[in-house]
């Protein structure tokens, strides 16, 4: 397997591997230029967003500043927006439904190290993958951490460190996060 294979398949890896270092010089550079957009560039950004991802929806929107390691194995839905400083570690997939929303400052990281120090002073890191489901909203200052999957219709509490997965219409709060509320689903008429 080559060290990209390893990252995707949650298994250690080396980060200094010439294939990931030139993935992330990549990302940085587009997330660079990103950045650097203007607010009315709507079209310009959207357009470097669907390049930068592994793929996304019909519509798209991040707020600058934005950062992620590689860009490509990032998949959002239809209708996905982002508030300003928004960081993405995807080391391993992170797929995010459709009709989303992260309010400022959310990071979902799936790069993750060994507990072992020896291996973890080996310079090796490893992943865990991120699913968010459908009409979902993460609050600011959020943190969603490696290996979580979020159902349907979450809302996860501004500062809340989610470290587990949960299932759908629940309300999270806390550190570590808890479901504070289930949500009633109201038919639409």
């Amino acid at each position: 397997m080559t060290e990209r294979e390893k990252m995707l398949a949650g298994e250690l890896y080396d980060p200094a591997d010439p294939e990931l270092v030139e993935l992330r010089i990549r990302a940085r550079l587009a997330t660079e230029a990103y950045n650097r957009t203007s607010v009315v560039e709507k079209d310009l950004r959207e357009r470097m967003l669907k390049e930068l991802f592994g793929s996304c929806g019909g519509s798209i929107y991040i707020e600058p500043s934005f950062k992620c390691d590689y860009g490509c194995n990032i998949h959002v839905g239809d209708n996905f927006y982002a508030n300003f400083d928004c960081v993405i570690l995807d080391v391993a997939e992170v797929r995010i439904g459709k009709n989303c929303l992260l309010a400022p400052q959310v990071g979902i990281y799936t790069a993750t190290h060994p507990i072992d120090p020896v291996l973890r002073n080996s310079g090796k890191e490893l992943g865990r993958p991120i699913t968010i489901g459908d009409d979902c909203w993460i609050g600011g200052h959020a943190v969603i951490n490696p290996g979580v999957r979020l159902g349907n219709n979450v809302v996860v509490a501004s500062g809340a460190v989610v470290t587990k997965s949960f299932g759908d219409n629940v309300v999270l709060a806390g550190n570590p996060a808890r479901v504070i509320k289930e949500i009633p689903i109201v038919e639409a008429a």
